[in-house]
């Protein structure tokens, strides 16, 4: 399996291309705001983060990106948040169930409410997945994904007991969402867009500030609203059936502003890190396996597609390219997931 991506740490000089995929993305994909400021700010935690120099590393941001090696362009992105709701609130809405019943008029019945909930504080989110149409295919969005986990390997003392994923609601090109207009509007006096940035770029407070401190009826809102609830934006379908792979479970807990669906798994249980395994890297025959190769440092994290052969118990052969990519020499060591 000859293949030119590399999954890398973010620098600084990515920025061009980063501000680029940001507009790509489109509207709703909160993680990749169409701010220069907020975008450069990313780039500079993720090299912090990388580099170990922040004062609490168990609350950085391990932005990495997609590289085709032989041409240097960026393929996508994808993001490890080692803690959520630390510095600042994060805020959903989880759905609960109630009974409703009387004997008089006989009737029993159950309603579904949304409450505001703060429930992930010190979970570890994946996100910020995104990847050029043009380079789809071949293996190298399970790369985009997969890698996330392998990282997390390297120190998971760093990480989260639980690992969640929000994926991005039902969004029109315009920026619109059914979820927003039918709920969050009333609340807040804004648009969706408006709200998704002030989320991006303060401390959240204007969440504690307006949004509703009771439970909200779902049956109360219209039908165009009620439909969206839990459910992700077309293009995020295909993550969203990985995240399922890898173990994530949606437990009723939507975001806040679109109303997408909030996945959520123990950090242990992740398919992509139970299944792999460290081994010495040999060369030799690059046949009868396929995967993914890690780098077992968190400093210079670099992961790849792979290609090649089980020996014995610990060692695993791979062409002299696989090792380049990874930047590694025989006998060094990385971490290895196989396919089935």
């Amino acid at each position: 399996m000859k293949s030119p991506y590399v999954m890398r740490p973010a620098r600084l000089s990515d920025f061009d291309e980063f501000y680029s995929m940001a507009v790509e993305s489109g509207p709703g994909f909160t993680s990749l705001p169409v701010d220069e400021q907020i975008l450069r700010k990313n780039l500079e935690t993720a090299v912090a983060s990388f580099a170990g120099t922040l004062d609490q590393p168990e609350y950085g941001k391990y932005l990495m990106m997609l590289e085709n090696i032989d041409t240097g362009e960026l393929a996508g992105c994808s993001a490890v948040k080692a803690g959520v709701g630390i510095k600042s609130p994060f805020f959903n809405y989880r759905i609960i169930t109630l009974a409703q019943a009387s004997q008089e008029a006989e009737r029993r019945f159950d309603l579904d409410a949304l409450i505001l909930t703060n429930e992930f504080v010190g979970c570890t989110e994946v996100g910020t997945l995104f990847l050029r149409p043009q380079h789809r295919g071949g293996g190298v969005g399970r790369l985009l994904a997969q890698s996330r986990y392998l990282l997390m390997r390297t120190r998971p003392e760093w990480f989260g007991e639980k690992v969640i994923a929000e994926l991005r609601g039902v969004v029109d090109p315009q920026g619109e969402t059914p979820f927003w207009e039918c709920l969050g509007r009333h609340f807040f006096r804004m648009s969706f867009p408006e709200a998704d940035l002030l989320s991006a770029t303060t401390n959240n407070q204007f969440i504690v500030d307006l949004m509703p401190k009771y439970p909200i009826y779902v049956d109360l809102l219209p039908a165009e609203a009620r439909e969206v609830i839990g459910r992700c934006h077309t293009d995020g379908v295909p993550a969203f059936k990985l995240l399922e792979w890898e173990g994530f479970t949606f437990e009723r807990v939507v975001d806040i502003f679109d109303g997408g669906p909030i996945m959520q798994v123990n950090r242990d249980m992740v398919r992509t890190a139970r299944e792999s395994r460290v081994m010495e890297l040999e060369i030799g025959p690059a046949t009868g396996s396929t995967g993914i190769a890690a780098r077992t440092d968190l400093e210079s994290y670099r992961a790849c597609l792979i290609e090649g052969a089980v020996i014995g118990e610990t060692r695993f052969m791979t062409s002299q390219e696989t090792l380049d990519k990874l930047e590694l020499k025989r006998g060094d060591k990385a971490r290895i997931w196989l396919r089935d």
